[in-house]
């Protein structure tokens, strides 16, 4: 078993090597040039797609990918610290979520910009790298950078701020992007690499238990709640009990997660309903979840679930058309890709301990 969990582990980092730019950014899928425009790179996408080297101990990796995304927020100091003072009023005025791999430059065409939780999730890891031992931090201009992603929640107050949320959609207050923010002011306090008020902290946890176990006002479960467990575990134990409950009764499909109720996203139906796209990235997520509870019968049946959710050449799609074996043309998901490798490298563990 230990060699057959080793080579799948391999397996899948080949995958994601291949979308590794050369600037140590990841492309969130596919090749260069596709039609989806997932050959740029997001924030949050690095986030995820560098856990699965981090968490196999591959630090060269990690190192070059933080350090090419702290080199995007002091390349765009500028911009940052206007919102710091100004306060951003429209869209384009907030920390983007997505950068050229090569020029790290934004891309000005409409999109949900406004997305709380790619501050957020950068702070939690970067913080966690100096808790850890792992630093990434450079210089003091990191450092420097660093207070000031600090500032800007604060000024943006993120705990009732509405955002397009991690699918990028329309506006409203997130409850998973409240929780990011959470989790990286807590991480990055704690690393003591910059100054956190304690009352901005507070206002965050309010905010999560004011509105939990729902996302938002229009979605009462959603697959983004998963990452208020994990990674950055933010919900008390009968918040989490109450979310996964909601989520694996409502959204768990045979080829994925669905992303919520009536999600349009590659919906089969043309009206929108009922036959919503199923996520692969959710099995992996719940059997990483499960596996940490120490509960692992259910990360056993998570994790053999994702691995039923491979295509024909083992890799992770972003997702199926409702009830099909048929993927979508993000393919392979980087996102997806590196949380199989955690769930199967959290499985390996426990079979070599």
């Amino acid at each position: 078993m230990k060699e057959h969990l080793q080579s799948e582990i391999e397996s899948h980092l080949a995958i994601l090597r291949k979308l590794i730019a050369p600037s140590g950014l990841f492309l969130a899928a596919a090749d260069v040039g596709v039609s989806t425009g997932y050959d740029k790179s997001w924030l949050r996408d690095n986030f995820y797609e560098v856990m699965a080297f981090e968490e196999t101990g591959d630090w060269e990796t990690s190192r070059k990918t933080w350090h090419a995304l702290l080199d995007i927020f002091i390349k765009h100091e500028d911009k940052i610290n206007w919102a710091i003072e100004k306060r951003p009023q429209f869209t384009y005025q907030y920390i983007h979520a997505r950068y050229d791999p090569v020029t790290f430059e934004e891309f000005w065409e409409e999109w949900g910009n406004k997305q709380n939780d790619a501050v957020g999730c950068i702070l939690f890891a970067i913080g966690n790298h100096e808790i850890n031992g792992t630093s990434v931090v450079r210089n003091d201009d990191d450092k420097r950078i660093l207070q000031r992603l600090v500032d800007y929640l604060a000024t943006i107050e993120y705990w009732h701020d509405a955002d397009n949320g991690i699918w990028e959609e329309y506006e409203e207050i997130h409850v998973s992007s409240v929780g990011a923010c959470v989790g990286g002011l807590e991480k990055i306090k704690q690393s003591g690499l910059a100054n956190v008020a304690d009352e901005l902290l507070q206002k965050g946890r309010d905010s999560l238990n004011k509105r939990l176990p729902r996302e938002s006002v229009t979605k009462f479960t959603d697959l983004a709640l998963l990452s208020l467990m994990y990674p950055y575990k933010v919900v008390s134990e009968e918040q989490e009990k109450t979310i996964l409950a909601n989520l694996e009764y409502h959204l768990s499909r045979n080829k994925g997660v669905v992303r919520y109720r009536n999600d349009r996203y590659y919906n089969a139906n043309e009206d929108g309903f009922s036959e919503e796209a199923e996520w692969t990235m959710g099995f992996p997520w719940l059997s990483i979840i499960y596996r940490e509870k120490g509960d692992h019968e259910k990360a056993d049946y998570w994790l053999e679930m994702a691995r039923n959710a491979t295509d024909r050449d083992g890799k992770m799609p972003e997702l199926y058309f409702s009830q099909t074996d048929v993927p979508n043309e993000n393919n392979p998901l980087g996102w997806s890709e590196s949380l199989l490798v955690v769930a199967l490298k959290k499985k390996l563990d426990t079979v070599t301990s």
